[in-house]
C-alpha cells in the first residue's frame, strides 16, 4: 500500500515502498528478515555478508543506521557468496 508518507526506491533494479525515514539498516533488515543493530552487524548468528551502495556510493556498515533513504534512489545490495 502507498501513503503519503512511503518512499519508492530501487533495489536491484526491482522497485520497493518503504515508510518515510527508513534508513538502509531498516532495508537490510527487510531484506534479510533479520534484527541488525546500529553498527550494521546482526544481532544474533553468523555475519550478513552483504554490501550496500546507494546512488552508486558504498555505505559502510557502521553507517546504515544514520543513512536515510529518498525517494528515487537507486539501492545496489550484493552478497558475498563462498567458493570458487
Amino acid at each position: 500500500m502507498n501513503t503519503a508518507t512511503d518512499v519508492t526506491i530501487t533495489v536491484n533494479e526491482e522497485s520497493r515502498t518503504l515508510p518515510a525515514g527508513a534508513t538502509c539498516r531498516d532495508l537490510v533488515q527487510q531484506l534479510t528478515g533479520r534484527e541488525v543493530g546500529a553498527d550494521g552487524r546482526p544481532t544474533q548468528g553468523a555475519g550478513l555478508g552483504i554490501a550496500l551502495a546507494v546512488d552508486g556510493a558504498l555505505v559502510p556498515r557502521a553507517s546504515w543506521d544514520s543513512t536515510p533513504l529518498q525517494a528515487g534512489q537507486a539501492v545496489e545490495v550484493v552478497t558475498a557468496v563462498q567458493g570458487g
